[in-house]
């Protein structure tokens, strides 16, 4: 019986070639596409592999993930095994692919995954902060009210938060957050994890702050920051209707508003459904 059509999405190191996994090699060496945000990278990949990249490697990235999305749908819709694959770790997770899973779903068409290395999970792992809640927040805004929106809720998020940031930027977030959190939160940084140079430094962000303008970092960066031990009270009306009106101008829909209301509040969903309402009319 034919293998159906499908797209998978496979997993690759984050350094360590020794961590592509076996199941991983022979989906790689048996797709009939294999669609790669960076195919010289892949390409690289797949001779440590001892697999032939063959005619089957194509560039689908965050540019042209788009455009690509109609001609993977039709060719997994015609029988056709594609894979994707990031530059490192699980793709769509700041990376190129989610737009590739949902025109699939929405299509109806089968979705896998051959899961392995995470850099999110690796850090949080090896930073001996509280594992068993956290947020992921990728990359942060760089600039203007969605950053400080971000860090504003950063300070306020009752679970572990992991964040991704490159090593240049590393030293103006660690400021920011110093700001929106206080200087006594504390973190681990990750750094070049699987790697030679691994490191995971820990301590609080004023520490940080301090050890990481006197020592540029190098490499890929993970911060995990442990959740606030702040106790609020629950928000009056007044400091909803103030968010609401951020929400909205951020161009949410009411459901969309609330929910994001509920979330960072710990309301009900029906306080906060009624107040974005509520809002909206005045």
């Amino acid at each position: 019986m034919p293998v159906p059509g499908a797209l998978v999405l496979v997993a690759t190191p984050i350094g360590n070639l020794g961590d592509l996994s076996p199941r991983a090699i022979e989906t790689l060496r048996d797709v009939d596409v294999i669609a790669a945000e960076d195919t010289r990278r892949t390409r690289a990949l797949l001779t440590h592999a001892g697999v032939s990249a063959g005619g089957r490697l194509r560039a689908v990235h965050g540019h042209n993930e788009r455009a690509w999305a109609r001609t993977i749908v039709e060719e997994v819709r015609n029988g056709l095994r594609v894979a994707y694959v990031a530059d490192a770790g699980m793709p769509a997770v700041s990376d190129p692919g989610a737009r590739l899973v949902r025109a699939c779903v929405d299509a109806g068409l089968d979705v896998e995954v051959v899961p392995g290395p995470s850099a999110a999970l690796t850090a949080l792992v090896l930073s001996g902060l509280p594992t068993a809640r956290f947020v992921f927040e990728g990359f942060i805004p760089l600039k203007g009210q969605d950053r400080h929106q971000r860090l504003a809720d950063i300070a306020r998020e009752s679970r572990t938060v992991v964040l991704f940031e490159a090593p240049h930027r590393l030293t103006r977030t660690l400021d920011d957050l110093v700001t929106a959190c206080g200087p006594d939160r504390v973190l681990a940084v990750a750094r070049e994890l699987t790697k030679l140079h691994e490191e995971v430094w820990r301590g609080t962000l004023d520490e940080a702050v301090a050890h990481f303008h006197a020592h540029a970092p190098r490499g890929e960066i993970v911060v995990v920051l442990e959740p606030s031990k702040a106790v609020t009270e629950p928000p009056d009306d007044a400091a909803l209707a103030s968010d609401v009106d951020d929400l909205v101008a951020e161009g949410l829909s009411t459901r969309e508003a609330a929910d994001r209301l509920a979330e960072r509040y710990g309301i009900s969903r029906r306080r906060a459904y009624d107040t974005v309402i509520a809002r909206k009319a005045q």
